[in-house]
């Protein structure tokens, strides 16, 4: 019995400082991405770049790019936000330099998957986009597989939404959430065959900024914004962090094991006193 707990004094400690160096970690991380939430803007990789590329380190990295979209090969991906249930629209960029990006032009309503439904036709011409460099999501989410046969994708897996919609490479290896976009007009064209009414032949392009704090546009800007769809900025950047906690539990336990062994060390001395009476 005195093996077996101080075995387990020796595994409950041992797991109490791997949680804190996880700890260590994860505040390191949370410091890192904080950073590159506040940094100026930066250009995406190059093309050349991508294959070597580490997407890890440029993690919720602000970036602009610039090409054209091709809204043929749009793909929805399902999505929870503040805004409820419904759609991230994934669009490809084809970059001016060569190469393309899939970028996540924001969330739509359920109602509003399809592009005929959406009041707003999507931007044509040269667009220039602002926004979170993201890391591939392989395989699904929602405890759902992708299904690109089937058109029905859970996760946002770059790799296999290119495959599917026979984008030509090179695809770059992660995509963008955009929370800015402006074309070359300074107006947007209404959807005629949408089933929104509208009062006007154009809207003005409203950018809108992402808030890293509380992971939501700027209400003001997105209240005065037309009602076209998709809503960027909606991108909330969390991270999970429990190690404190689980450390705690670990050494609780341990000392747990501690008072153990001296109960029974206690109870052992006991009883060879009693045996010599």
């Amino acid at each position: 019995m005195l093996l077996l707990l101080a075995s387990l004094v020796m595994l409950f400690s041992t797991l109490g400082i791997w949680q804190l160096q996880r700890l260590v970690w994860k505040r390191e991380l949370m410091a890192t991405v904080d950073t590159r939430l506040q940094a100026e803007v930066v250009p995406i990789p190059v093309p050349a770049d991508w294959a070597q590329l580490d997407v890890e380190n440029l993690v919720y990295q602000r970036v602009h790019l610039a090409g054209t979209f091709d809204h043929s090969a749009e793909v929805q991906s399902l999505a929870v936000s503040e805004l409820g249930s419904g759609y991230w629209v994934m669009t490809p960029m084809q970059l001016d330099g060569g190469g393309t990006v899939m970028v996540n032009r924001g969330f739509v309503p359920q109602s509003m998957r399809e592009p005929t439904k959406r009041q707003v036709l999507p931007p044509r011409g040269k667009v220039v986009v602002t926004g979170l460099l993201r890391q591939s999501e392989p395989e699904g989410g929602f405890l759902r597989d992708n299904d690109p046969d089937a058109g029905r994708w859970y996760s946002r897996d770059i790799a296999a939404m290119a495959q599917a919609q026979r984008i030509p490479g090179p695809v770059a290896p992660f995509f963008v959430d955009a929370f800015t976009s402006e074309v070359a007009s300074d107006t947007v064209e209404t959807n005629p065959g949408s089933d929104t009414d509208s009062d006007t032949e154009s809207t003005s392009i409203v950018d809108v900024e992402y808030n890293h704090k509380t992971g939501a546009g700027n209400e003001e800007i997105v209240a005065g914004s037309h009602d076209g769809i998709p809503r960027g900025g909606l991108t909330v950047v969390h991270f999970r962090n429990t190690h404190l906690s689980y450390a705690l539990t670990w050494f609780a336990l341990a000392s747990l094991s501690i008072v153990g062994i001296v109960v029974l060390l206690k109870e052992t001395r006991g009883d060879s006193v009693s045996s010599r009476l």
